[in-house]
């Protein structure tokens, strides 16, 4: 899905609250052009693992076994194959998995095409998994590439008018708040600054 990531942060929060006091997995990775070296594919699974096997003794034991057995035969840790095998294996128990993956645009091009085929194996080996992710219009043929067959992806694409008018509910509802929060002249700046912006993405 091609949104911003303030539409990002919505839908996780959304999720969690639906998902509280149920057998659901909502779990979350913020790219960062500024880490890009360090967000590789099996760090980025590794990541989601870590938030899917907290407080799971039984997996926790399994990941560490997993990985000295990796080290003994010479490796210097998990390997993806042996990351993705522990992620799908581990999100069986749950009923949902949500996989909320925010600004995909920021990860290396090498990297980003590693990851989306690694998602795609936990789609297509997780029937309970689904994945909501965010990025800038220029990455949707590689979504296309790796993640539209039997996937059932949607993209989503805000419209410069459906922004303007929640800018201007929002500014509104500031405006309605406190009257001398803000001259006509920075609520017009801040629509053409928001607009500008979300016409980039």
């Amino acid at each position: 899905m091609l949104i911003n990531n303030i539409t990002s942060s919505l839908v996780i929060d959304t999720l969690c609250n639906q998902a509280s006091g149920q057998n659901i997995a909502v779990l979350s990775f913020y790219c960062d052009y500024q880490t890009q070296k360090d967000q590789t594919a099996v760090n980025m699974i590794g990541s989601l693992l870590g938030q899917v096997v907290v407080g799971d003794a039984k997996i926790l034991v399994e990941i560490k076994s997993t990985f000295h057995e990796s080290k003994k035969r010479g490796g210097q840790g998990l390997r993806l194959p042996n990351m993705l095998k522990l992620f799908i294996k581990t999100t069986n128990s749950f009923e949902r998995v949500y996989i909320c993956v925010d600004a995909a645009d920021e990860l290396l091009p090498q990297n980003r095409s590693e990851f989306l085929r690694a998602l795609r194996q936990i789609v297509q080996d997780a029937p309970n998994a689904r994945l909501f992710l965010t990025g800038r219009p220029y990455i949707r043929a590689e979504l296309d590439k790796y993640l539209t067959p039997g996937t059932g992806i949607i993209h989503i694409i805000a419209y410069q008018g459906d922004i303007a008018r929640y800018l201007t509910r929002k500014l509104e509802d500031d405006d309605a708040r406190d009257p001398e929060l803000m001259t006509e002249d920075l609520k017009n700046d801040i629509m053409r600054t928001m607009l500008e912006k979300a016409s980039e993405m």
